[in-house]
Formats: structure tokens, sequence, C-alpha cells
């Protein structure tokens, strides 16, 4: 099946949980918006999304703590498991990844290392060079870092990648991709972001050299995701 906006003339296949006004899906939301999707801020108190309608989950980054006591982390960790459960298609980023993480009974903490903050890259494992949405990426993935906390590896998952300062940065478990690192960046959430976390003066014109590559994966990810839709 070819995602394109022609393809899908019915409601939407995609939901976005977005939990922080400056933590937008980016060129997620721009790429998916072919296949139809509704972007549910649940941080600012929408509701979750209903897994019958909307069989495709992507579940973005936020400055909560998935060990807090946000009951609605609660109710979305809740929602996830029941992801996992059905083996819908799931892409968690940053928080998202930790919720994901937590959800299929892993450990998710503060980082022993401290945060990981600004332009880097991830080293991807032997799998996570032979996995189908991170292929033709090389052995490394230029992407931007903002997190402090840090999860273990869900049992039964596939590592994918790690970054110098944290070795669990990737992983996959069945449809479900936990990512720590953050591949949606836009100009407009790079703007945002440069006035709370240090980034050099030629961000913009790296963002701009390493979209192809991020793009790339959100393309294969999304083609797999809605290839799997019945």
């Amino acid at each position: 099946m070819t995602a394109g906006a022609e393809v899908f003339a019915r409601p939407p296949l995609l939901a976005i949980i977005e939990h922080a006004e400056d933590e937008g899906s980016g060129l997620i939301g721009d790429m998916a918006a072919g296949i139809g999707l509704q972007v549910l801020r649940v941080g600012m108190r929408d509701p979750l999304p209903n897994l019958d309608r909307m069989p495709i989950l992507v579940v973005m980054g936020g400055p909560q703590a998935v060990y807090g006591p946000d009951q609605r982390l609660r109710d979305e960790v809740a929602l996830i498991h029941d992801a996992v459960t059905r083996g819908r298609s799931i892409l968690g980023v940053c928080l998202g990844a930790q919720l994901l993480a937590f959800a299929c009974g892993a450990r998710v903490k503060p980082g022993e290392r401290g945060p990981e903050l600004g332009l880097g890259a991830i080293t991807l494992t032997g799998p996570g060079r032979d996995d189908p949405v991170f292929a033709g990426c090389g052995p490394a993935l230029p992407v931007l870092h903002w997190h402090g906390d840090t999860f273990e590896l869900p049992r039964g998952s596939c590592h994918l990648a790690s970054s110098d300062a944290y070795v669990n940065q990737g992983f996959r478990l069945g449809r479900a991709y936990g990512l720590q690192f953050h591949i949606e960046m836009d100009a407009q959430l790079l703007d945002a972001w440069s006035r709370q976390i240090p980034l050099p003066d030629d961000a913009q014109g790296w963002l701009r050299q390493t979209e192809p590559l991020r793009r790339g994966v959100i393309a294969r990810w999304l083609q797999q995701a809605v290839d799997a839709v019945p």
C-alpha cells in the first residue's frame, strides 16, 4: 500500500499524543498528514485516543516523569499496554519511548550521567542497522537529544541504538518502536528549543543537512505501520 492522501479518503488512521506545547510532532505530523491523523494534546487535557478508530499510535515527548504521580500518564501507560497487546504500530519518542518501555514492564529512572542535551548522534546496533526502519542510515544517525531520564530494555525487545552517554537509545518490540532521541525536529521546533537548551549558531544548517536521513526513518516507519492496517 502506498502512503498518500489520495489513498486514504477515510477517517484518521493515526493518533499523535503530545504532552507539552513546545514538544509537537514536527516532521512526523507533517509526513503523516497524508494518511489522516488526529493530534491529541494530553498535556493540555485532550482525551486519549480510541484505538478501535485509530490503529496507529505516536507518543511524543514532554517534561513529565513516567515514575511521577501524574494519573493521566498512568492512563496513557494503560492505553499503550493495550496497543502493544493488540499488536498495533506504535512510535514512542523521548517521553513516549519511556512510557512505552514502562508499559512493557521495564524500569524508567533518572539518568545516572545527567541530562543529554543538544545536537548529537546515535549509533545503531547490528540489529538496528538491519532493521527495516533504519535501513540505509549507515552506522549512525544525526539526532537531537533532550532528556534526563533513561529506560531499561523491555524483556524480549530488540536493542536498536545507543549513544556515548546512554546505551539504551532505541528498541523495537513487535510493531512498537521506542526512540529516546528526537527525529521529529523541524525548523519551528528547533527555533523554540534553541531558547531552552544550548545549540550552536549553525543549528538550522545542521537541520537542513540531516533532515533527509530522519525523513527516511519516519517514512519507512509510517509505510510499515500503514501496511499493517487491516
